[in-house]
């Protein structure tokens, strides 16, 4: 949908004031080449005779691209026909709208390519639009789309590109960010811009016998350069190099440091250049030497080492220092100052034999080709203990002469030597290679930048004038010491221009550009001038050195060698076929296919079709994708418009099969707001014809006497038709005669709408795209009650809150297959069923003997009281179920529970399900026998002899409909059902959850029966029908154990398992309800009183046989705590405790249980329970102590059990139980954990008996509260110094102790007991030894810990598999 900015009317141009000037036409023009420009519009108000040739001048004008290199297309019509670039037809005729009215185009790519932007030299951007802010040039970083190494913080407003070039402007290739690979793509423009670099890379050849190109780093590298230097892309990926590298994703988003990746590639590239031409590539390129000495200032013996070095560290601002250096030259001229050594820091000179004052410093012997500077920006404050950025301004010279900073002075003599014990101290950014001790004088090193003499007297100076090196790249930080983005500012040596590589983004800059990351602010702030400066400056400078007869140039695409052209063509090939795909991708339409597979039922796709594609040649595509080969004839295929979340039929595309898909589906889009449908038919049927404006209707045909709800009819209507043609509509459609038709609309779940004004619009009666009604047409008394009275509302009610689940019974479940499902067979054969039966359902007669009387006296009771009951529950109570008056046939039929007698369709989904079910009963009698009865039949199955008689807390059951508390409810009340059903599901969906390990909420577990031992699902009767499953619906497992259950999830679920008693053969408390949820993970559902309106269609459910809970009890899970066990908590088993019961009795029935599943025989004095929170052990549970009043117990209960060495010792809740352990510094050991009983919190007490155990003299006992988790482990090398050892309290119960309950841990030590002193080799194996036993524990090691991630580049193609290595 096309949007206008609110702000737009800014754009309209004010009312022509003279009548007879021309009229104009009012253009509104959407970028969509870019994600950057979708929401952005251009507006031009043209005179109408204005032609669409100036109009693309216009448009390119404004929009700043080059002419030619776009197309424009209307915005608002499906056809996506651009527009003629050379056309001389004016826009008025050209279907423009002149007058003021909007004209929507759509400014699109042009042959796949994005539009070129015009260059500020072109002379086709448009200036006069541009504040003077945007006219000024800048190589600042870019707002990049979607990427993570950028943040908008870094860049100045006042700075701006003037023009963003693209490959056709400066010919050169930018390079795609994977996330945070700034520093890398600043890098590797930075080498492929060095010809030296280029032309040595190019030299090489890969040999593809010897190494995989997935892991080869220079043939990844060389593959890049050529596609830099020869794509027609405006930026390309480097994620194959970095695959070369071993990298993962993940390192994507690892940002590090420029200088750190030059180093480790260098060596990367060194290891795998060894034994070829390019063994020394990078030390002839990048590698110079200097030389660290010391100089005895008293005799001028010095000392001396030769060091080498890729790049040259300067410090921006001296440490301690208010000022920063000025220039590159200045921090040169520090580098090189020596210091003195005096004082305490003299050194000890060998010819002298004693310290003396000496000079320390370094000396360039010998500067590299290629002359790297790293500007020291990042520091570490130690004021903050922070890492900051320096951003002190730092000019550096195009030109630098390094002729001063050379060391010209000939001070070798016989009697320097060299040494290894003054090693360079440039803050370890030198590459140092130390050399052999036994120089003779003929091993100097020249002091100049040429290292080809072989004497000392053939040892002559190059001119100072071979020491000027120019600067050809810089590369720019722009950010913070904890982030920011990299990009760089390089000069061509082909036309001595300076370009910016700033990742895909390649433009023209200038010198001013260059200086403006020289960093810095205006006037001085003293030591904090950095903080206020720009973020955006030079970080590292790379100079190369003027010497016409090495400088070179780079080789041309002619001069390549012969395997570098051939994988040019390669490459060349390789983008021609990506770029032919990307042009199919462009014109091919992408949307969701359905179809209603005559075998497989609904299926989806997705469908790809070229946009020139017809219509007939999508659908023969859509046929073959759908597999409907030999099952339907193509010829009874068609694609139709479909919306498959209204389930609604758009529109069909009759006499339209030869119109391209891109003009019927609108053009192609990323995503279409409707599907298709290829819809079938049989051969003998004709396809009925979808008009847009339609709503499609699905009518449902209700049978009153049958009870049943018909598979739907689809018709379609017109919103404005009145109910009384709807009706008439419905007629044609169904059969049903209009004039005592009765139609109800579902407008959304269970609200069920009437429809009785004649003259009524469907629209205003609430239609929308796809509708479903119901229609009766019996003409039956049942239209004169009120309607939510009506056995139609009853029905209509009943389906739309039928729910089918899949309950898989216990296997060793009582009743059989053929129990359940005696009555699939209802008719003169059933009385010969049940007898035969019998014998395998005598398990069954015998749970329930006991209550065989109770049930027809119930029966008897139940009809005493529906008389008294109004017209409608008699009504409803005659149609839902007949009373059984023969005790014996009700036993019978009870066990089998009519599985598949009914003949009453529930719903098309349910009548899919219950195919194999037997049809109507010829016996009217006969026809309820089978059908579910009401609840308080059901409770006559079951025995009542264990009948829990404690009264129901209804505290949670107020919003069920079966309440126990309020008697039968009529549904037939006046209420509309959705007043009734959407309160429900509310409440059901506001965070009600299931609980397994208790049925307590606030005052205990819901009963299933009333005081008088009734069941409470006797209040009102709610639709339950039981079949066997199918084997598609049996889990996976035996069907004779699994159960296909309709029911209506009003249902509590009480009720629920007294339905499912005769298929489990036993009474429900003696079985559990167990919910199966993704992963098949099963949670026990246990609230009695709670509904079933949080299950949906095809839950999965599990019985298994057990005790279920009653009111006031518990489900309880008992761990063992084992204090001195490397795993202290251990699961024992579940058991129940109920409320009131005292500790002892539940410890009197633990026991056995114990003896019998773990094979624990234990004494009764000899075992307590306490309290578990997470593994902490807690309060001691005293034998006297009882549940709910001296012990809060609740849902998802734990507690521990812990074994006694001797007779239980705390009597009183007064006592204080602790943990304590020993520590012994002079053995580096922990002792097993001790229990002491206090009498008080008392410290002095503590003390006292801690001294007792001990053996440790009062004065000199140390102790400590540990920390953390039980059992509050810690490294024998921190519990020494890590502890708050002595804290200056009294009490326990105060800070920092806070000792108020049992299980607390206390370390105590002999103060006087010194630490056992360790070697460093036995520290470490200590330390080793406690790190494998804490990580054990799940305990943090704070004394190892985890280090950054290193930069790394793995030869070998991907990180080593060991995963201790770092």
């Amino acid at each position: 949908m096309e949007m206008v900015p609110s702000e737009e009317n800014q754009f309209v141009p004010k009312e022509i004031h003279n009548a007879a000037e021309e009229p104009r036409v009012l253009c509104i023009i959407q970028d969509i080449t870019s994600a950057k420009t979708v929401n952005e519009r251009l507006t031009l108000n043209l005179p109408a005779s204005t032609t669409l040739a100036k109009l693309y001048e216009d448009v390119a004008h404004k929009a700043g691209y080059v002419n030619g290199t776009f197309d424009l297309a209307w915005g608002n019509t499906p056809d996506m026909t651009p527009l003629d670039h050379n056309s001389e037809m004016s826009l008025s005729d050209s279907e423009f709208e002149p007058g003021g009215k909007r004209n929507f185009l759509q400014l699109t790519d042009k042959d796949g390519e994005q539009p070129q932007i015009a260059s500020d030299e072109s002379g086709t951007a448009d200036s006069s639009g541009l504040d003077d802010s945007s006219q000024e040039r800048f190589i600042g970083p870019l707002p990049r789309d979607g990427s993570a190494g950028c943040s908008g913080d870094y860049s100045s407003p006042s700075y701006s590109y003037s023009s963003i070039l693209n490959k056709s402007d400066t010919g050169y290739v930018g390079l795609v960010n994977q996330a945070m690979t700034c520093y890398l793509n600043s890098l590797l423009q930075t080498l492929f811009m060095t010809p030296e670099f280029r032309n040595a890379l190019y030299n090489w050849e890969f040999e593809e016998s010897e190494e995989d190109p997935v892991t080869s780093i220079p043939y990844q590298l060389q593959r890049l350069f050529v596609l830099l230097q020869t794509s027609k892309k405006r930026a390309i990926e480097t994620t194959d190099v970095t695959r070369s590298f071993g990298w993962d994703s993940s390192e994507a988003w690892q940002q590090h440091d420029i200088q750190e990746l030059c180093r480790v590639m260098f060596d990367a590239l060194e290891q795998k250049w060894k034994q070829t031409e390019q063994a020394d590539l990078i030390n002839q390129l990048y590698q110079g030497k200097l030389k660290d000495y010391v100089r005895c200032l008293e005799c001028g013996y010095e000392s001396w080492r030769i060091d080498t070095y890729l790049d040259i560290p300067l410090v921006i601002r001296p440490f301690g220092s208010s000022q920063a250096y000025g220039s590159v030259e200045e921090a040169l001229q520090a580098f090189i100052q020596p210091e003195t050594l005096d004082g305490p820091n003299q050194y000890f000179c060998e010819r002298c034999k004693k310290k003396c004052d000496a000079r320390k410093g370094l000396r360039f012997l010998h500067f590299p080709y290629l002359l790297t500077l790293q500007l020291k920006r990042f520091d570490f404050d130690y004021t903050t203990m922070h890492r900051i950025k320096l951003n002190d301004r730092m000019t550096f010279p195009e030109e630098l002469d390094m002729s001063p900073f050379i060391d010209v002075e000939d001070e070798k003599s016989p009697q320097t030597e060299s040494c290894t014990d003054s090693g360079a101290e440039n803050e370890g950014s030198c590459h140092s290679d130390q050399m052999s001790n036994d120089f003779s004088t003929d091993d100097c090193v020249d002091e100049g930048i040429c290292l080809d003499s072989t004497s000392s007297s053939e040892r002559m100076l190059k001119p100072k004038s071979l020491l000027t090196f120019e600067l050809f790249s810089v590369m720019v930080h722009s950010g913070s010491a904890a982030g920011g983005h990299y990009y760089a500012c390089i000069k061509s040596f082909s036309d001595g221009q300076w370009y910016s590589f700033n990742d895909q983004h390649v433009s023209k800059i200038t010198q001013d550009d260059i200086r403006k990351t020289y960093g810095g602010s205006s006037g001085s702030r003293g030591y904090y001038s950095s903080a206020f400066a720009s973020s955006t400056n030079a970080y590292m400078l790379i100079y190369r050195l003027k010497d016409p007869s090495r400088n070179a140039k780079c080789l041309s695409v002619e001069d390549f060698p012969e395997h570098i052209k051939k994988l040019v063509q390669k490459e060349k090939e390789s983008e021609e076929q990506e770029k032919r795909q990307r042009e199919i991708e462009r014109n091919t339409c992408k949307i969701k296919l359905f179809c209603m597979h005559p075998v497989k039922m609904m299926m989806e796709s997705k469908l790809e079709v070229h946009k020139d594609k017809t219509l007939r040649e999508a659908t023969e595509m859509a046929y073959k994708l759908m597999e409907l080969e030999g099952v339907v004839p193509l010829d009874c295929c068609r694609l139709v418009k479909y919306d498959e979340f209204h389930e609604y039929l758009e529109r069909s595309y009759e006499g339209e099969e030869d119109t391209p898909m891109g003009v019927l589906l609108g053009g192609v889009k990323s995503s279409y707001m409707f599907d298709l449908l290829l819809e079938t038919r049989q051969p003998d049927q004709v396809f009925q014809p979808y008009k847009p404006g339609e709503v499609m209707v699905k009518v449902h045909v209700v049978d009153l006497k049958n009870e049943t709800i018909a598979t739907p009819v689809s018709v379609r209507a017109y919103l404005n038709q009145t109910i009384t043609e709807f009706k008439q509509l419905i007629s044609q459609a169904t059969g049903l005669p209009a004039e005592t038709m009765r139609v109800v609309l579902e407008r959304c779940y269970n609200d069920l709408r009437l429809l009785y004004v004649p003259n009524k619009t469907l629209k205003a009666e609430g239609f929308f795209r796809s509708n479903k009604v119901f229609v009766e047409s019996s003409g039956s008394t049942d239209h004169q009650v009120a309607f939510t009275d009506s056995l139609l509302w009853k029905l209509l009610d009943r389906h739309g809150n039928t729910i089918r689940l899949l309950v898989l019974l216990p296997e060793q479940s009582p009743g059989t297959l053929a129990n359940r499902t005696l009555c699939q067979k209802v008719g003169g054969d059933s009385d010969a069923a049940f007898e035969g039966s019998k014998g395998n359902r005598k398990s069954v007669e015998t749970i329930l003997e006991e209550s065989t009387k109770k049930l027809k006296n119930l029966s008897l009771q139940q009809q005493h009281q529906g008389s008294s009951a109004s017209d409608s529950q008699k009504s409803s109570d005659a149609s839902d179920f007949e009373h059984i008056e023969s005790p014996t046939q009700e036993a019978d039929s009870n066990s089998s529970l009519c599985v598949a007698a009914d003949n009453r369709e529930l719903e098309n989904r349910i009548r899919a399900t219950a195919g194999s079910s037997g049809g109507a009963s010829s016996d009217p009698d006969n026809h309820f026998a089978c059908e579910e009865r009401s609840d308080s039949e059901v409770n006559n199955d079951r025995s009542t002899s264990s009948v829990d008689s404690d009264i129901l807390s209804s505290s949670h059951s107020s919003d069920t409909l079966c309440n126990a508390d309020s008697g039968p409810i009529q549904l037939a009340n006046g209420l509309d059902s959705h007043s009734i059903t959407s309160s429900r599901r509310s409440k059901a969906h506001e965070g009600k959850k299931e609980t397994w390990d208790t049925a307590e909420e606030d005052s205990g577990t819901d009963s299933e029966y009333d005081d008088n031992g009734k069941s409470k699902a006797e209040a009102q009767y709610l639709y339950f029908r039981a079949e066997p499953c199918s084997q598609d619906d049996s889990f996976g497992r035996d069907t004779q154990k699994c159960l296909v259950v309709h029911v209506d999830k009003r249902i509590t679920l009480a009720a629920f398992k007294q339905n499912l008693e005769p298929y489990v053969g036993v009474t429900s408390t003696q079985f559990k309800v167990f919910r199966v949820y993704a992963n098949n993970q099963e949670f026990e559902s246990v609230r009695l009183n709670e509904t079933l309106s949080s299950f949906s269609d095809d839950n999965k459910i599990t019985i298994r046989l057990g005790r279920a809970l009653k009111k006031g009890e518990y489900r309880v899970k008992v761990y063992q705590l084992l204090v001195n066990e490397p795993e202290p908590c251990k699961f024992l088993v579940d058991t129940v405790f109920a409320k009131g019961m005292t500790v002892r009795q539940s410890k009197e029935e633990l026991l056995p249980q114990l003896k019998e599943q773990c094979k624990l025989d234990l004494s009764i004095d000899r075992v307590r329970l306490r309290k578990k929170t997470w593994k902490n052990p807690g309060t001691v549970f005293l034998d006297y102590h009882v549940y709910e009043e001296d012990i809060s117990i609740s849902s998802n209960w734990e507690v521990f059990l812990e074994v006694l060495n001797e007779p239980e010792k705390m009597k009183s809740m007064s006592q204080l139980a602790v943990l304590t352990r020993r520590w012994s510094p002079a053995t580096m050991k922990l002792g097993p954990f001790q229990e002491v009983i206090l009498e008080s919190s008392s410290v002095e007490e503590l003390k006292e008996k801690l001294s007792e155990i001990s053996g440790i003299p009062l004065e000199n006992l140390d102790f400590a509260k540990g920390r953390g988790t039980f059992p509050c482990d810690i490294s024998v090398l921190e519990i020494h110094q890590d502890l708050d050892w002595n804290p200056k309290v009294s009490t326990l119960n105060v800070w920092p102790l806070y000792i108020c309950d049992d299980g607390a841990v206390v370390f105590y030590r002999d103060s006087t007991e010194e630490p056992m002193e360790l070697s460093e080799e036995e520290r470490n194996e200590l330390m080793k030894k406690e790190s494998s036993r804490l990580l054990k524990t799940g305990h943090r090691v704070s004394y190892s810990p985890r280090k950054e991630k290193a930069l790394k580049i793995y030869l070998d193609g991907g990180p080593a598999k060991d995963p201790g290595q770092d």
